[in-house]
């Protein structure tokens, strides 16, 4: 017998004593009763659903300013529920305006309808199709949550996806869809540079379109697209005015010019942006009362996003390149 060859087997049989030493234990289902959202987690190699247990509260009608995005993802939703056909889901658009707050304000509407979620982090894309595996058969409706999604070339998690939404030899469930929320509408940065490649050099690709559908190939693949665009100066402020009065604080004209002069820093008027500086105002406010603490407990806003339609160049530009505007309401 070959040496090389008596040796790999020698190697091959203790991995495989120290495979039955170390052999990971029978993976348990979670609660599906206690919580409906988990996230996908991984722990020394072993993955698992976690449950979660701290829930955003958030409610449809405390979502203004995104009727028509609202009203697209709450009938897809409600359709998918009922067991009719439905679409997964790509929300895109301004940073700040409701993207994921939407997807959240879904799952408290049609939890008793047996909606649940699973947050999935981009870095676990690959373990798309053993999540699948593991609720296919279930009888709830799981919507798998991937916030922030946007890819760099090359990343494994990215030809996951796209297999999962359409090109796998399976069929997805009829109990799954997947809701995405990103910047980018294409979901892969796009660069000058390619516009060069229609230009044939003796370097450059023979099919240089072909460069280009790969590019979009991802989005295409949702079949629901649905757009959040910057929203005006009196709807932010109004944004504001809810945040406030949700801490228990009434907006007068000190804090609609201090909510203006914060926008302002930050280059954005978003409903982000607008919570942010509600709790630096509301924490100066109680700093010299009693424990903001031992205050009504602070509901959610009544008012978080973005508006829809609104043209989206009335939005700040960076920080020094406008004069601050400030309109009295």
């Amino acid at each position: 017998m070959d040496p090389l060859i008596a040796v790999l087997q020698r190697i091959e049989s203790s991995l495989e004593k120290i495979e039955q030493h170390l052999s990971v234990p029978q993976l348990t289902s979670p609660d599906w009763q206690a919580f409906i959202a988990f996230r996908w987690r991984k722990k020394n190699g072993i993955a698992y659903l976690q449950g979660v247990n701290n829930l955003s509260t958030i409610k449809l009608a405390e979502l203004k300013h995104v009727d028509m995005a609202k009203q697209l993802i709450v009938q897809n939703t409600r359709q998918f529920v009922n067991g009719c056909p439905a679409n997964n889901v790509l929300l895109t658009g301004a940073r700040g305006t409701g993207k994921s707050s939407l997807i959240k304000a879904c799952l408290n509407e049609f939890a008793k309808q047996g909606l649940r979620l699973i947050e999935v982090d981009k870095s676990d894309l690959v373990d798309l199709a053993d999540i699948m595996e593991l609720i296919e058969h279930r009888p709830e409706y799981f919507i798998i949550y991937c916030d922030d999604l946007s890819f760099e070339e090359g990343e494994s998690g990215y030809k996951a996806l796209k297999s999962a939404l359409d090109g796998s030899v399976c069929v997805q469930s009829q109990n799954i869809l997947i809701y995405a929320t990103s910047n980018r509408r294409h979901l892969l940065p796009e660069y000058m540079k390619e516009n060069l490649s229609y230009t044939h050099t003796e370097d450059g690709e023979v099919h240089p379109g072909d460069g280009v559908e790969e590019k979009i190939s991802l989005s295409d693949r949702f079949g629901l697209w649905v757009n959040f665009y910057g929203f005006s100066q009196e709807e932010y402020l109004s944004i504001c005015e809810s945040w406030l009065a949700s801490m228990g604080l009434q907006a007068d004209e000190s804090s609609r010019r201090a909510a203006l002069q914060w926008a302002l820093e930050r280059g954005s008027r978003s409903g982000r942006v607008a919570s942010q500086f509600a709790r630096d105002w509301a924490g100066q406010k109680f700093s010299n009362k009693k424990p903001f603490a031992n205050q009504a407990r602070v509901s959610s806003p009544k008012v978080l996003s973005a508006s829809s339609g609104k043209n989206s160049s009335r939005s700040p530009k960076h920080k020094g390149e406008q004069k601050m505007e400030i309109t009295k309401v």
